[in-house]
């Protein structure tokens, strides 16, 4: 297994104001762009080659990782000028790929954090013969998803979208955005127009009598595309609950990147992460937090499984739980955000003016 085409041109809606300026894999988990992570479990599960799938601010990829050879990776890139879907993004690159029709190719979105066997998922595909090999998990409450069924083999029965009433739902597998195709599949996929895989290449390839396996690997995984869900998935980096090789430190409670400034007395746990050149004032407490390069929380603030973007500032005793503050936003002294508020980047607040706001 050399090959993988990782899925990163979507413009990250859901996670606005984090992804004005950034896209969302590029957006700092425990103290690295997300994007390092996946690419160096890839790397440690032997994958070689990776095409990157470009769209939304496309032009931030290369700069920062070049051709991937730091991480013992060799990179292209290719941007889709108009959106293609998921199956329309794949066959957007497959003239990038380098392997035969019968060979495999891994496939995964670029806002998933899991702890996914990568291995066993080509393994299983090259043991079971199938065309198309997918990484499903088990969710306790899978009405928000795609539900996958199999059979005893593993072997994929249909496609459910989004179950509404307790009958429609027949199996708590989902699709968890992890995939093996034969290259030739790859180039079966319609050129040149949108194709979702979800809704048409599944379906179309087990109409037509496609081998479709299911994997279940139930370890680790999130869908990073809510801010609530990003800061979570950076705390659990921090604390070792989802494995990476490119956390850039040891696993525990902090994650401190160089350059940043944090007082002796300031408290940091949950697995909070302090990008590079921040500064934590005297007397500040951060929990389950991310807080992005340049960013200052001052004298005595209290921050709960919040993300202050870069550059951004918190006033001196200042409360947030489960906010979310732009890039350069100024948030003054003695304010309370709670509940998802988002803060837009550069935005100003005055010193006292929010108390137990609501979304």
């Amino acid at each position: 297994m050399t090959e993988a085409i990782l899925l990163v041109g979507g413009q990250g809606t859901r996670l606005r104001p984090l992804t004005v300026n950034t896209p969302k894999p590029m957006v700092p988990a425990a103290g690295v762009p997300f994007l390092t992570h996946q690419l160096a479990r890839a790397r440690a599960a032997g994958v070689e080659h990776i095409v990157l799938a470009t769209s939304y601010l496309a032009e931030v990829f290369e700069p920062h990782f070049g051709d991937g050879s730091k991480l013992g990776l060799h990179l292209k890139y290719v941007t889709e000028e108009e959106p293609l879907g998921t199956g329309g993004a794949i066959r957007n690159v497959a003239s990038r790929l380098t392997c035969g029709p019968g060979d495999p190719v891994l496939i995964f979105n670029g806002d998933i954090l899991t702890g996914l066997d990568i291995r066993a998922l080509v393994d299983t595909h090259r043991s079971t013969g199938a065309d198309v090999s997918l990484h499903l998990t088990r969710v306790d409450d899978p009405r928000a998803y795609g539900l996958v069924p199999t059979d005893a083999d593993g072997r994929v029965t249909a496609f459910l979208e989004k179950p509404q009433t307790p009958e429609e739902i027949v199996t708590d597998q989902i699709n968890a955005g992890a995939y093996v195709f034969n290259r030739s599949v790859i180039d079966s996929i319609p050129a040149g127009r949108p194709v979702s895989v979800e809704r048409e290449t599944f379906p179309g390839l087990l109409a037509d009598g496609a081998h479709l396996q299911g994997m279940v690997d139930s370890t680790y995984w999130l869908d990073l595309g809510t801010p609530q869900a990003f800061v979570r998935g950076s705390a659990d980096l921090v604390l070792g609950r989802a494995p990476s090789p490119a956390v850039p430190g040891r696993c525990g409670d902090r994650l401190v990147m160089a350059g940043a400034d944090v007082a002796p007395d300031a408290k940091l746990s949950g697995g909070t992460a302090i990008g590079t050149d921040a500064r934590v004032g005297p007397g500040a407490r951060i929990d389950g937090s991310t807080v992005l390069a340049g960013a200052v929380v001052e004298a005595g603030a209290d921050v709960r499984d919040s993300l202050i973007g870069a550059g951004a500032r918190i006033g001196a005793r200042s409360v947030l739980d489960g906010a979310v503050i732009g890039d350069g936003a100024d948030v003054g002294a003695d304010n309370e955000l709670r509940a998802g508020v988002r803060v837009w980047c550069d935005a100003r607040i005055p010193d006292a003016a929010i108390r137990f706001s609501a979304p």
